[in-house]
């Protein structure tokens, strides 16, 4: 998947202090055309690290250092794309029971799951979770702190039940959640250091559409994306007529954010009043660009100035909720709990229905 993604100013350059996480994205889908039955992505702080689909049926890496940190093993990727291959059937089979537990028959239907750890840098705190989804709403979550299993849905309840009383796997779960997914992700941050690990700081512009649109600050091209966009009149921060964007994905593996002012009811004379922030985790220090109708890049035409085109702000959301979903849930064979035991950086657990 792809996404598309001057201001001189003194900073000084600190270790980021972060919320770190590994997450893996598990997609199967039904009556979709050109697209992959299905697909595994797995990312470090949003930085994709691993890719499987079912059109290619290997599981490669997506950087370089990637092949460091698995060299003491020259089968593991023959090995996960072998884990990866039965997943894939393992999903394709879960969307024809859900389609049952739903009543339904033909059409597009999506069987997702997401699970990620966590881990704060500063205060070491780690958490976890796991969230399966179907047809893009949630279907059955883990509850790290209760070991049980969470069925906002109808059709989960009996799910809900078998995999409660599956006490074993659950402890392990949390186990793999809070301590082995986490040595694996401090590992990525050790060998990925000069990309999870680096500050780059956007150029911030400010962009208008007609003379009674909002006033956008965007700002693009900054790494990570533990960051603070926002509007400030005299000194303190405007909450009234601000309209926040989300974080967006360049194709570079930065990162663009956007924060509207609306600035209809704010007399001319009181633009210099307002100015727009960027912060970014790990830099000390600030952007600061003041509301001057002079910058403003716009697609209207100024007295005696020529028309400036507005910057097109172009980009996807990296990532999906996600990936499974079940309907009754067997009791796991020993060969299957025995997975669980070993660590895998890319940990293919298998449900099976």
């Amino acid at each position: 998947m792809r996404s598309e993604l001057l201001m001189i100013f003194l900073f000084v350059p600190l270790c980021p202090t972060a919320l770190h996480a590994l997450r893996y994205f598990y997609t199967a889908s039904s009556g979709v055309p050109n697209f992959p039955e299905f697909v595994v992505v797995g990312l470090v702080d949003d930085v994709q690290i691993v890719h499987y689909d079912s059109n290619t049926q290997r599981l490669v890496p997506k950087q370089d250092w990637m092949k460091e940190v698995i060299a003491d093993d020259p089968h593991y990727w023959e090995m996960s794309s072998q884990n990866a291959q039965a997943s894939q059937q393992n999903f394709k089979a879960s969307i024809g029971n859900l389609k049952k537990r739903f009543n339904q028959t033909g059409g597009v239907h999506t069987y997702q799951r997401m699970y990620s750890c966590e881990w704060h840098d500063d205060t070491g705190e780690v958490n976890g979770f796991d969230r399966h989804g179907y047809d893009g709403e949630d279907f059955i979550v883990f509850d790290l702190k209760t070991l049980t299993w969470i069925a906002p849905k109808p059709q989960a309840v009996i799910t809900k039940h078998n995999w409660d009383r599956d006490t074993v796997r659950n402890e392990r779960w949390k186990n793999y959640l809070t301590q082995e997914c986490i040595d694996w992700l401090k590992k990525y941050l050790d060998y990925g250091r000069s990309t999870l690990l680096r500050t780059e700081l956007p150029s911030v512009s400010l962009l208008q559409k007609t003379p009674s649109s909002p006033v956008t600050c965007h700002a693009s091209g900054f790494y990570p994306n533990n960051t603070m966009l926002f509007w400030r009149r005299d000194g303190e921060e405007v909450h009234e007529d601000v309209d926040h964007g989300e974080i967006l994905h360049n194709h570079d593996g930065t990162f663009q954010k956007s924060v509207d002012l609306d600035v209809s009811s704010v007399k001319a004379e009181d633009w210099g009043r307002y100015s727009c922030v960027f912060l970014l985790s790990g830099v000390k220090g600030d952007i600061v660009t003041k509301l001057d109708p002079k910058v403003i890049k716009t697609n209207w035409e100024k007295p005696n100035d020529l028309t400036i085109p507005i910057v097109a702000v172009v980009a996807v959301i990296a990532v999906l909720i996600i990936i499974t979903a079940g309907i009754g849930f067997a009791p796991y064979k020993k060969k299957q709990r025995e997975e669980l035991k070993s660590i895998s950086p890319c940990h293919f657990l298998i449900f099976t229905f």
